[in-house]
């Protein structure tokens, strides 16, 4: 029996660039029309930095607790990891036994770090 293996093409991919192209030239469109169109008009009350309405008071170099920035650094790569189990579900009875062992070891490594997480006690807020 006789296997042939994937061959891709250059052409095959022209969708892609396409699609590719329209987005950017979207993006440069109304960056460009935006610009050109929009009120110019500039006073010291339409340029003072306001955030939710409300005008801006102190400084914006005050310090900040590192477990801010700890707390949401974790959030993201515990969040990005998660996203991974998606496909892993969507494809589970074609993955096997071999999948679904990836998929325990996996697990295990990501519980490993979360443990490690909370035995540092990075998320204890005092």
């Amino acid at each position: 029996m006789e296997t042939t293996a994937a061959t891709h093409l250059p052409s095959d991919y022209l969708p892609i660039l396409i699609q590719f192209a329209a987005a950017l030239g979207f993006v440069i469109f109304a960056i460009v029309v935006t610009h050109l169109i929009g009120p110019k008009r500039h006073s010291k009350v339409k340029d003072a930095a306001w955030e939710c309405g409300v005008e801006s008071v102190g400084n914006a170099r005050t310090p900040v607790s590192y477990k801010y920035f700890m707390t949401a650094i974790l959030f993201v790569i515990f969040d990005v990891e998660v996203i991974f189990l998606y496909p892993w579900a969507v494809n589970f009875r074609g993955l096997g036994m071999e999948g679904f062992i990836q998929m325990i070891v996996f697990m295990t490594m990501l519980m490993l770090g979360f443990y490690y997480v909370i035995k540092k006690g990075i998320l204890k807020w005092e």
